[in-house]
């Protein structure tokens, strides 16, 4: 029987972080695409048919929330994790969106990946919880 691998797509306009990521996602066992911008993580979703997306929160052009939305508009159920090294960013974010605090740390990143623990879309994000990744 063929397992599918889950499908990831990084988004962050700095590129080491994305690309980090990345390699740390696929020796995991995870397929994972790295992109540059808001305006690409959006093209990318289209074709890649990302399972999640993990997007920097400010990005020039389409910010990461904007192509968060219109990810999800697009792949309903694709899981989103918005990260941002900006302490106030929660107070931006829809509540459908889980957020962590950059710098990432790979083992909670991939904790969270492995055991699917999202923000449930239909219910309210806790704002006084900060969990880093």
């Amino acid at each position: 029987m063929a397992t599918t691998k889950t499908k990831v797509l990084v988004a962050d306009d700095q590129e080491v972080i994305a690309n980090t990521l990345v390699v740390i996602l696929k020796q995991a066992g995870f397929e994972a695409r790295a992109v540059y911008s808001g305006e690409t993580a959006i093209e990318t979703a289209q074709s890649f048919q990302p399972d999640v997306l993990i997007s920097d929160v400010f990005m020039t052009g389409i910010t990461g929330i904007e192509a968060a939305i219109q990810v999800r508009l697009m792949l309903p159920s694709c899981q989103v994790l918005l990260v941002s090294g900006q302490s106030l960013t929660a107070e931006v974010v829809p509540g459908e969106f889980d957020v962590f605090r950059k710098p990432i740390d790979p083992s909670d990143l991939l904790g969270r990946l492995c055991n699917g623990t999202f923000v449930d879309s239909h219910e309210s994000r806790q704002n006084d919880r900060e969990i880093r990744i």
